[in-house]
């Protein structure tokens, strides 16, 4: 029995019966409300575009924790404090309306607050422009229990928020918080390598408003995001379906992000394996990886990467792999020579040009770039997951067009894939293969 089930009240919905937890969260969140519930949780990270009901679910669920749940009180956060009256405030007050429940809660706006009046439990609203008013945090009794960080891509990064995660949640056995935000367009973003690197206990969920009843947005929602999706497609994947859709400087438009399960690692015939030399600050960057080609798909399910590491060292990480051929960058001769002494006889270099007639570089990232998929475990794989979500073609600081070259640094991963993969795409004739 989790927390929240051996210390829940009976919840005083309303004095009007019809008014069921169905009708206030649709279909499409009912897995996540089972979640929160569930005490196999400590986050939600709700992600996605326009109209996904996200922010009315994390206070929708907000609510009830502090209804439910003895002691705790939450914390509503936004960047910047003006912008609380325009947003959470009226969110939080239309979910408290359409509960039926506005005799149980006191509004206070200075500061913004909502008092629960059978328990005197509240949730706080406070922006982040003004660090110092955390740091002075103190619940009237009890403790915080609950957290909502909203645009949460809007935050400064993940130190940010692990300094006021470390002021809000100070102790009692309950915490839970959720961070709900709309997709940044670049790769780059620090919030969307948080999304693309899972943690433990954390509820992920992608959402978009083609899974929200047509009556919660009305029709002139729907029809402006028809307009925008004939007029801009990728305007509309951005903001309507909250897609990574980059500025036009992305190298790798065909990446799939997803965990590569073990099942489905035991049923690839054969497997690739690249090695990418490196000391410091460049690392050693090993991978395993299959490839599908009637799907015209690239997995990559495994990864070694470490700084400063000895041969002799790398020799001993990289023993499961030593009787398969593993193919390197050749400019490390030495370190190749050293390893094969070692016992690792299928390791060789990689060849400098290509049998179509171009250099590995160009003829390897043209390949890699016309596959169908390449996906990615990012559990398995962080690194390579980052380096080729994030790989950009450059921009002429002149005239500001994007440039047809590929920036030798932050790629160590995507060589490594380059040169496992030389087997399929230094054969003549299979350059789409």
């Amino acid at each position: 029995m989790t927390y929240q089930q051996r210390n829940r009240r009976t919840l005083p919905i309303s004095s009007n019966p019809e008014v069921r937890l169905t009708s206030l969260i649709i279909p499409e969140y009912y897995a996540a409300h089972t979640a929160v519930w569930s005490g196999n949780y400590t986050e939600y990270l709700g992600d996605g575009g326009r109209g996904s009901l996200k922010s009315t679910f994390a206070a929708t669920e907000h609510i009830l924790l502090i209804m439910r749940v003895p002691d705790i009180h939450g914390i509503v956060l936004r960047k910047v404090a003006n912008t609380i009256v325009t947003s959470v405030w009226p969110e939080y007050n239309r979910v408290i309306d359409r509960m039926g429940i506005r005799h149980l809660w006191k509004q206070t706006k200075k500061p913004y607050t909502l008092e629960y009046l059978p328990t005197g439990q509240t949730i706080q609203f406070y922006g982040l422009d003004d660090p110092g008013k955390l740091k002075s945090l103190a619940a009237p009794f009890g403790y915080f229990g609950v957290a909502h960080f909203e645009e949460f891509d809007q935050y400064d990064g993940e130190e940010e928020i692990r300094n006021v995660e470390q002021s809000v949640f100070r102790g009692g056995p309950f915490a839970f918080a959720f961070k709900t935000f709309n997709s940044p367009a670049m790769a780059r973003h620090w919030v969307n390598r948080y999304k693309r690197e899972p943690k433990p206990r954390q509820f992920r969920h992608h959402t978009t408003y083609l899974t929200t009843p047509a009556d919660w947005l009305g029709p002139k929602f729907f029809d402006e995001a028809e307009v925008l999706k004939q007029r801009d497609p990728i305007a509309y994947a951005h903001e309507y379906l909250g897609e990574v859709v980059g500025c036009g400087t992305q190298v790798f438009d065909n990446l799939e992000i997803r965990e590569i399960s073990r099942e489905e690692i035991s049923q690839f015939d054969r497997t690739y394996c690249g090695l990418d030399w490196g000391w410091y600050p460049d690392p050693n960057h090993f991978g395993e990886m299959a490839y599908s080609s009637p799907k015209r798909t690239l997995y990559i399910f495994a990864e070694h990467r470490a700084t400063r590491e000895k041969d002799e060292d790398l020799a001993r990480v990289l023993e499961p792999w030593k009787n398969k051929e593993i193919i390197a960058d050749s400019a490390g001769n030495k370190s190749i020579a050293t390893l094969r002494d070692l016992g690792f006889r299928g390791l060789r270099g990689c060849h400098k040009y290509s049998a179509h007639g171009g250099t590995s570089v160009t003829d390897g990232m043209k390949w890699l770039q016309s596959r169908a998929k390449i996906v990615i475990d990012p559990v398995r794989c962080p690194h390579t997951a980052r380096e080729f979500s994030e790989y950009e073609y450059p921009i002429d600081k002149k005239t500001q067009e994007v440039q047809n070259t590929y920036i030798d640094a932050d790629n160590h991963s995507i060589d490594m894939v380059r040169y496992a993969m030389e087997p399929i795409w230094q054969k003549r004739g299979v350059r789409n293969a």
